[in-house]
């Protein structure tokens, strides 16, 4: 199962999601973002990586009013000695609307579509960015770099989800089941979002999280007002250091153990080893 969703920057709840199957026509995530790009309303700022740095999402954002702030997709050579120069690199370009009309969209979609699209880029660490915040004075290059850098936000956020709340192993076998267990987790983590907001700010999810849960073990979490301010404030004692521009490496400090997968059910694995013994251990 594939998902694509919007969370928001300034609180980190998740606005909206759209889920499809893993493979299949229209069922990357441009396309569920196309099911979703509702949920957006005018002033807001998309702000994501370079898989959604697309002509025609730009342009359906650009109609709402959205303004967008991506880094520039890989397939795309950028020419500072090109377009109205408005500093070190940093330009404004017209797009011209791709030739190419997708599968999934019509010849009459197509034909609405501008054939142009007039976006700024700018070079900032490193990287490519493009937005539709066009004017420097209202938008300078130094703020850019800086709202881009909280992208990474996000990450920190679907890590709570997946694995602080486990959400990366899923208990249910067919797709509806598995598809209400992860409405389930996301509103569990909201939950938690609304803890943190009323407690602080930059708290610690994980934190809230063992406390909730020791919390309502205790039978504490309807009991009184006493004991619910005695939980925000418990809450707001430990908070995330501030740490700007920070790179980890994404890989796991501890070996997985060389064991073999589960693929069977565990009663017939039972009688497999009664019958053959334990098969050898294929790192030894």
């Amino acid at each position: 199962m594939r998902l694509a969703g919007v969370i928001c920057l300034s609180t980190g709840a998740v606005l909206e999601v759209a889920m499809g199957p893993q493979a299949g026509k229209g069922n990357g995530e441009l396309g569920l973002m196309r099911q979703i790009e509702k949920v957006f309303r005018a002033g807001d700022v998309f702000l994501a990586d370079a898989l959604y740095c697309n002509y025609f999402l730009l342009a359906r954002l650009q109609k709402l009013g959205v303004d967008v702030l991506l880094e520039q997709n890989g397939a795309r050579i950028t020419d500072f000695r090109r377009g109205e120069r408005l500093g070190a690199r940093d330009h404004l370009m017209r797009w011209e609307k791709p030739k190419a009309r997708p599968q999934w969209m019509s010849p009459e979609q197509y034909r609405a579509y501008p054939g142009t699209l007039t976006v700024r880029e700018v070079k900032i660490g490193g990287r490519v960015l493009v937005t539709t915040m066009l004017h420097p004075r209202e938008a300078s290059k130094r703020e850019l770099g800086k709202l881009y850098q909280r992208r990474w936000n996000v990450e920190l956020h679907f890590r709570n989800i997946k694995t602080t709340l486990g959400m990366d192993v899923l208990s249910c076998k067919i797709p509806p089941m598995c598809e209400k267990e992860l409405w389930i987790y996301l509103l569990a983590y909201n939950m938690i979002r609304l803890l943190m907001a009323h407690a602080a700010l930059q708290l610690s999810f994980k934190h809230t999280v063992q406390l909730w849960s020791e919390w309502t073990t205790l039978g504490l979490a309807g009991s009184s007002t006493t004991h619910r301010d005695e939980l925000f404030h418990a809450i707001a004692q430990q908070t995330v250091g501030n740490r700007p521009g920070r790179l980890e490496p994404r890989a796991r400090k501890r070996r997985p153990k060389p064991y073999q997968w589960l693929k069977v059910p565990r009663r017939k694995a039972r009688q497999q080893v009664r019958l053959y013994g334990y098969l050898p251990n294929p790192a030894s």
